[in-house]
């Protein structure tokens, strides 16, 4: 049984399991304080980052990490999802569509303007995912990294 859920304290170390998972499948390793520093504005009802978790069978084996912002092009906020992960041995079970549809409805729940995410280009599978839901809308990411 899958079940949805917003992240708890006590989710700690299996979220960082998948964290490091999630570094691993894109060949990055991050410093451990920019991990702690994720946890804790997860956590902190201060910041605008929150977690919901996928939960299959009692085990935590995805999560979707987003956050809200204002928008210049909208009324209401925005929804950026940013980071999608599901578990390499639960895959292929609709978890990464559960999430998704998840924020689908949470968005439209609190009246944000749009939910929308990025991907690697090579990420084939995940782009199978997404293309299922909005075509790309064929804007280019450029980043200055300081």
């Amino acid at each position: 049984m899958l079940t949805l859920r917003d992240a708890t304290p006590q989710d700690e170390a299996d979220w960082r399991r998948l964290w490091a998972a999630y570094q691993e499948f894109y060949a990055v390793d991050l410093a451990p304080e920019i991990t702690d520093r994720t946890w804790g504005m997860i956590l902190s009802p201060e910041k605008p980052l929150q977690a919901r978790l996928a939960v299959l069978d009692g085990a935590i084996c995805g999560f979707a990490l987003h956050h809200t912002h204002i928008s210049t092009w909208a009324l209401a906020e925005d929804c950026y999802l940013e980071d999608l992960f599901v578990a390499a041995d639960a895959r292929g079970h609709g978890i990464g569509r559960a999430l998704i549809d998840d924020l689908v409805g949470i968005c439209r729940t609190r009246g944000y303007s749009r939910l929308y995410w990025h991907t690697d280009e090579g990420n084939s599978r995940a782009r199978a995912l997404y293309d299922s839901y909005t075509p790309t809308d064929g804007h280019l990411r450029y980043r200055i990294t300081f």
